[in-house]
């Protein structure tokens, strides 16, 4: 029902927009190919692309933590032929840590349709010997704990952040260039911790060499039933989600960004697509443009509160 309602949508959108497009669009990811914004963002645009008849070519522009990317769609034409396939790092963690970045996430983007979201989880090392988030933080008032993260500004360096502050536990966060090189280290010992995304996590937790302490969102996460949010294991409001999005340049007409946001709603109805994303360990999001611009408002916010109380910077 919620499908036919969309298409009926589509359909009803005005001429102008009927009009659009006259040559192929172009997505731009922010960062490199292989990553999971790059399979997200490709999802999106074969969904844009079999609903306007016009190829969408993925454009990875890499670099400087998704702001190269980012910028050029800021200041590429508002005619409906530029996207950005942005995440909540692009849209709400530099524009906090990054002093002089090229773009206001709000002033200069038009905000399409959320896409997915994700919490995080935090993970040990089992030969820590900490069970559960009580457990390992008391641990950490006797001792140092290091913390891996894929990299300074991540959504893991948020959460460990997050968590040091509402417990009053000082952690000794370990930023990587890589997920992949920190969870090496978290296997082989030379890390206590690690927060990363679920997916890469979940065949070590599987194994048993990676414990799972608590997981990062509002509700707890569908691969992991029985790992307890941070929330349910005593921080309260300790809530960070990684989540993306598509956005157009500022400026573009209206009835272009309706069938846009169609188009992205219409695709995160297919059972293929939700079955994807979910597969990606991802939580299926959609939306109104303007919930995407509530969204960020309110991340940018939240994350603000974060960075400033940790003294968060860009290295």
């Amino acid at each position: 029902m919620l499908r036919r309602t969309m298409l009926a949508s589509l359909a009803a959108l005005p001429a102008r927009a009927a009009e659009w497009p006259d040559r192929p669009l172009r997505m731009i990811v922010p960062f490199a190919a292989g990553t999971t914004t790059d399979i997200l963002g490709r999802i999106a645009a074969t969904a844009i692309s079999r609903g306007v008849g016009q190829p969408v070519v993925v454009d990875n522009r890499a670099g400087a933590g998704g702001t190269v990317g980012s910028a050029a769609v800021a200041q590429a034409a508002a005619d409906g032929h530029t996207l950005l396939f942005g995440t909540s790092g692009t849209m709400a963690t530099n524009p906090i840590i990054m002093p002089g970045i090229p773009y206001d996430p709000l002033r200069d983007f038009a905000p399409v349709a959320s896409f997915a979201r994700t919490s995080v989880v935090l993970g040990a090392r089992p030969q820590l010997g900490a069970g559960d988030d009580a457990e390992f933080l008391a641990l950490g008032r006797r001792q140092t704990l290091s913390v891996g993260t894929a990299g300074t500004g991540t959504t893991g360096h948020l959460t460990q952040a997050l968590i040091a502050l509402r417990s009053g536990v000082t952690l000794t966060h370990v930023p990587y260039r890589d997920g992949a090189r920190a969870i090496a280290d978290l296997l082989n010992g030379t890390l206590d911790a690690m927060v990363y995304h679920p997916l890469g996590f979940l065949p070590h937790i599987r194994s048993g060499a990676i414990r799972p302490l608590a997981v990062t969102g509002k509700a707890r996460h569908f691969l992991f039933p029985e790992v307890p949010t941070l929330i349910e294991a005593g921080l309260p409001g300790a809530v960070v989600e990684g989540w993306w999005g598509v956005f157009a340049p500022a400026g573009t007409p209206a009835p272009v960004i309706g069938r846009l946001n169609a188009l992205v709603n219409v695709a995160l109805t297919d059972p293929a697509t939700r079955a994807e994303l979910e597969r990606q360990g991802l939580e299926v999001m959609g939306g109104t443009p303007e919930e995407l611009a509530d969204h960020t408002r309110s991340e940018l916010a939240r994350q603000r509160e974060v960075v400033q109380a940790a003294g968060i910077t860009a290295e």
